[in-house]
């Protein structure tokens, strides 16, 4: 199992990822203590993700200023969301909203909630296997039977929604979303509805997600923001600009440099999460 530090927010933390892969799944685990508390900035990306934390951190939402700390989920392309630690050993599961539907059931809307709340009793079963678990390797094979039981048990989204996703993914958000309807057969009312109601997010919605989070990447790669602006289908840089404002609150100079990002050539190789799943 691969492990490898890496400086986040002034701080070395060890990343463990799975030698193995689910389709739709990115699984990373991190260890690292803080002098002082580290607090990360989410970017949004497009993916429901499940903490799982066996130290001492908190999740913000810092625009409805509910607060959760241990494991929680947050929802898809969360948007204003703060995490907070300072010995930090915690677990990111992050799932395409077509596998988070089957995993986690319906999208509820809150940027972060609780994982009991989801999960009931099996929540605290799960952690107390983990905690007791002899190293990552154990831990990752421990959620990947979990994500797997419940993937089986759970409620599938429509193919037709399925579909959808996987256009805009392999698009990168830049497919013409009105076109959508006609490749599925639906009307366009009817297929807005269904990706509301299972994804949480109309494809609009989606679109502009997954298109934000290659040019944040592209950004943090070092890309000017001219360059990105002008090839992940922006019309110029201050629509670029506008997206990363309305997403994050930063520019994308500030964006660029976002301590959050600095992990994901490690821990989200491929972004293996966004895929249809």
């Amino acid at each position: 199992m691969p492990v490898e530090p890496v400086r986040i927010a002034g701080a070395v933390v060890d990343v463990a990822v799975p030698e193995w892969s689910m389709a739709g799944v990115g699984l990373a685990g991190f260890a690292g203590r803080a002098a002082t508390d580290i607090e990360l900035r989410v970017v949004p990306y497009p993916a429901a993700t499940i903490f799982l934390d066996f130290g001492d951190g908190w999740l913000v939402d810092t625009e409805g200023g509910a607060q959760q700390r241990g494991s929680a989920v947050v929802g898809l392309g969360a948007a204003r969301v703060t995490g907070r630690a300072r010995e930090a050993e915690l677990m990111q599961v992050r799932l395409s909203p077509v596998v988070a539907h089957a995993v986690l059931g319906p999208p509820e809307g809150a940027p972060v909630a609780a994982l009991d709340e989801v999960w009931g009793r099996d929540a605290e079963r799960l952690r107390e296997r983990l905690r007791v678990a002899p190293g990552w390797d154990a831990r990752f094979a421990i959620v990947r039977a979990e994500l797997l039981r419940r993937g089986a048990a759970g409620s599938r989204v429509d193919p037709e929604v399925a579909f959808a996703w996987r256009r805009i993914v392999v698009s990168q958000g830049r497919i013409r979303v009105d076109a959508l309807a006609g490749e599925v057969g639906w009307s366009r009312k009817r297929l807005w509805a269904r990706c509301k109601a299972q994804l949480g997010v109309t494809p609009k919605q989606a679109a502009q997600l997954v298109r934000f989070d290659n040019a944040a990447h592209r950004l943090a790669a070092g890309d000017s923001p001219a360059v990105v602006s002008a090839e992940s289908g922006y019309a110029d840089q201050s629509h670029l600009s506008r997206a990363a404002v309305s997403f994050t609150g930063l520019t994308p100079a500030t964006l660029a440099t976002a301590p959050w990002l600095s992990v994901d050539d490690v821990a989200w190789a491929g972004r293996p999460y966004a895929p249809a799943g």
